[in-house]
């Protein structure tokens, strides 16, 4: 559960080419875009993300889990999960799991929406993880009965 002061969140959009990255605290509930990782390596994406946690000092991680419309796991799911615990382990920070079936459509059709001039799939990854993230602090606001 997050912490009731305001504490820091990121939040990663898996993908085996892309992680989406968003910010926000506890205290606002509010999530923003951040930036999308380019996962050429496992140590170039590791290392961008240490100096995410670096500069940001997040007190909680978010990480989306892909699952089938039905709610039943799928490869990617797997992948998500390791991930999780990987960047839990070597950060030494807490990893929250958020069911993020519909997020990439969710946020494909807000850059649809905005037609902006930036590289659309990119954005759209951090786009994202703003909605993993939101739904965590919506999850979390729910959980403890706030209005």
């Amino acid at each position: 559960m997050a912490p009731k002061t305001n504490a820091t969140v990121l939040a990663f959009d898996f993908g085996t080419h892309r992680i989406g990255v968003a910010v926000g605290n506890t205290l606002i509930r509010f999530a923003q875009p951040l930036v999308t990782i380019a996962g050429d390596s496992e140590t170039t994406t590791m290392a961008a993300i240490a100096a995410l946690v670096s500069e940001w000092q997040p007190q909680q991680l978010v990480v989306g889990l892909p699952l089938y419309a039905d709610g039943t796991p799928h490869a990617m799911t797997a992948k998500a999960r390791a991930f999780a615990f990987e960047i839990g382990k070597r950060f030494g920070i807490p990893v929250a799991l958020v069911d993020e079936r519909w997020t990439t459509e969710a946020a494909q059709d807000q850059l649809n929406r905005e037609r902006g001039g930036r590289d659309r799939r990119t954005h759209r990854d951090a786009i994202a993880a703003q909605l993993i993230l939101q739904a965590y602090f919506d999850e979390q606001q729910r959980d403890a009965g706030d209005p």
